[in-house]
């Protein structure tokens, strides 16, 4: 039987669309949906006070530990939401991404869940931790390409030649509602809360939140962004979702070139701010939390906390909660942070 074949589509952004993806943005019911559609496969993460980061800005300041979820970071609440709903001919198929590691290992496990197949379009400088993450989750890695770009291009082409479902970066509007669960925990577990300070790569933890615990709450949801990469702060403030040509930064995970349109409409309709962030302070803000807290970040989950020097006189005495999105540094970055 010959495989089936998807069409791309005029896309709203610089990124690849095809017509399965389902543009429409999605709804605070959509997250409550999602939560009942993982449920069954992630546990609810702790929400930890932050004694040094309370103590140091005269705040009450939570940390959300989604770095404790299976694949060691958040990104695999959206990715389960989206295969639980994968129809039976993409099942039947399999499903192809392309990442630098969390995104990918997501994709993997998921996959492995529902019994379909994952395939994972990584750079050549990908790092071998995420490369092994992926492989002992049975998610077959291709190393494709000097960047993402072209790692993603490629696995674009073969989704439109063999007709796997290609797993979007940012246009996936179950992907966007699953990060928001964490949002709804947040919620539950502190519904004082004031201020919620997110990292923004994609977007989904910016869109998601602020579908969430900024609905559901009274909470002024923020996001953060490496200074380096910050293509989607600029389209957050412009509505011009115009790709930047480098996106350099040892926040890796949150390292998007290409604003997508999907998470842009959200948030710019409903995220109260975004922010920021110099590469001197993502590091060290890592190396700030492992001193003093003994957490061992990436430096995807700085540029929030980095940002409370900035907002310091706008949280005193406030209720402030903060995710820390993921753990999976890679060696060399470790040896940076460790030596900083």
């Amino acid at each position: 039987m010959s495989p089936p074949t998807y069409q791309r589509i005029d896309s709203p952004d610089e990124s690849a669309v095809f017509e399965y993806h389902d543009l429409t943005p999605p709804t605070t019911t959509d997250v409550y949906r999602a939560r009942q559609t993982i449920s069954e496969y992630l546990p609810q993460t702790p929400l930890i006070k932050s004694e040094w980061l309370s103590e140091e800005y005269d705040a009450q300041v939570y940390l959300k530990r989604e770095d404790t979820l299976p694949t060691g970071s958040f990104k695999i609440r959206g990715v389960t939401n989206l295969l639980a709903n994968l129809a039976d001919e993409f099942r039947d198929h399999g499903v192809i991404t392309a990442s630098t590691g969390n995104y990918g290992r997501a994709v993997a496990q998921a996959a492995r869940w529902f019994d379909t197949e994952a395939i994972v379009a990584v750079p050549e400088d990908a790092g071998q931790n995420q490369i092994d993450g992926i492989e002992r989750l049975d998610g077959r890695v291709e190393v494709v390409g000097d960047n993402y770009d072209e790692s993603a291009e490629w696995a674009e082409d073969l989704a439109a030649e063999k007709g796997y479902r290609y797993v979007h970066p940012g246009n996936e509007r179950l992907v966007i509602a699953g990060a928001g669960t964490g949002g709804l925990e947040i919620a539950e577990d502190l519904p004082d809360v004031d201020i919620v300070l997110g990292p923004i790569g994609a977007g989904s933890i910016g869109a998601g939140y602020a579908l969430s615990v900024g609905t559901v709450t009274d909470a002024d949801v923020i996001g953060a962004q490496a200074a380096n990469a910050d293509a989607v702060y600029r389209a957050w403030q412009t509505g011009e979702p115009t790709p930047q040509d480098e996106a350099d930064t040892f926040a890796e995970g949150i390292a998007a070139r290409v604003p997508f349109a999907l998470p842009l409409a959200v948030m710019r309709e409903q995220l109260d701010a975004m922010h920021t962030v110099s590469e001197e302070a993502i590091v060290e803000t890592v190396a700030a939390m492992f001193a003093e807290e003994r957490i061992l970040m990436e430096g995807a989950c700085a540029p929030p906390i980095a940002i409370l020097e900035e907002l310091r006189d706008e949280i005193v005495d406030r209720t402030v909660a903060i995710p820390v999105t993921g753990r999976n540094l890679p060696a060399p970055k470790v040896e940076q942070v460790l030596l900083s």
